[in-house]
């Protein structure tokens, strides 16, 4: 009897130690997966998902994967194809504007030295804001195209000539580039009589970014605050590397700031405007490395930026 227990035991035992083998091969094999999965997912790469264990359930998990990762890859580049044809159609049309509006101002402007009743002074002074508008737009697009294909250069340490420049990374002061861009809107803080509170630290806050992009988010976000704010403008950065532009925006409310980072949305308040400007200072912070957050609380506008 005790042999025969001895026996059952150690088939129990063998048993035991078969299954715990195997769970720890399927343990293995979805660590494999998982792994894969991610880089797949990080890294452009066709290659596809592929395992050490010869389980069939798990060979054909890994196999469902890779056919989804197909589709995806297909849809991705369907997407990509295009988002790069819409580029090129916005910038050849943008293109295509800027010599007729450029004759039109000509026009305008020896229109101006010539004797013209008040009405015809008055009909000009219509044309000219209009043309101005439409100079404007035409001018926000061409500077989207421009950041799309910044966005989507050569990468980090590279510089492409031609009509647009890659990413091109170099240690920078945000002080420095921060300071730059405030006094680049001078004009147009005069014009909307807003004196801008601005606060930054002493000491020189460096990161390895690209000057290029970083004026360019900079400079988005201070027209943003120009169309939205009620007269003043707040502009913080810290010693760890976070921006912040705080401004009064009564018009607004919390569901029209979601979507201010949204492509081509705009806000009635916001007249000129493509609703791009955004939209771009959101791809090119996170093509930095960075993160960028809006918040809306008492009447009050933040768009917070960390490097």
């Amino acid at each position: 009897m005790e042999i025969w227990l001895l026996v059952l035991i150690s088939f129990l035992l063998i048993i035991i130690a078969v299954l715990w083998l195997k769970i720890v091969l399927m343990r293995k094999a979805a660590q494999e997966i998982s792994t894969a999965f991610a880089d797949r997912f990080s890294t452009e790469t066709n290659i596809l998902i592929d395992i050490s264990s010869h389980d069939r359930y798990m060979r054909s998990l890994a196999a469902d994967i890779n056919t989804q990762l197909r589709r995806l890859r297909r849809e991705r580049l369907r997407y990509q194809q295009g988002n790069l044809e819409i580029t090129d159609a916005v910038t050849n049309i943008s293109h295509d504007l800027r010599t007729p509006l450029t004759a039109i101002c000509g026009y305008l402007d020896l229109l101006r030295q010539t004797e013209q009743t008040p009405d015809a002074g008055r009909y000009l002074d219509i044309i000219e804001e209009r043309v101005e508008s439409l100079r404007l737009l035409t001018e926000e697009l061409f500077g989207y195209s421009a950041a799309v294909s910044m966005i989507h250069g050569s990468g980090e340490d590279s510089y492409e000539e031609g009509s647009y420049k890659a990413i091109l990374y170099e240690e920078i002061s945000l002080n420095s580039v921060l300071e730059e861009s405030i006094s680049a809107y001078y004009a147009a803080f005069k014009k909307h009589r807003i004196t801008p509170d601005i606060t930054m630290p002493e000491a020189k806050v460096i990161r390895r970014l690209s000057k290029n992009a970083l004026s360019r988010i900079f400079g988005n976000i201070i027209s943003n605050a120009l169309k939205y704010s009620d007269g003043d403008l707040e502009i913080t950065l810290s010693e760890q590397g976070e921006i912040v532009f705080a401004n009064h925006a009564a018009a607004l409310d919390e569901l029209q700031v979601m979507r201010l980072f949204d492509r081509y949305y705009t806000v009635e308040t916001a007249a000129n405007s493509t609703g791009l400007g955004l939209s771009i200072a959101r791809e090119l912070t996170e093509q930095l490395n960075g993160t960028i957050a809006v918040q809306y609380a008492g009447g009050m506008l933040r768009i917070n930026i960390r490097f």
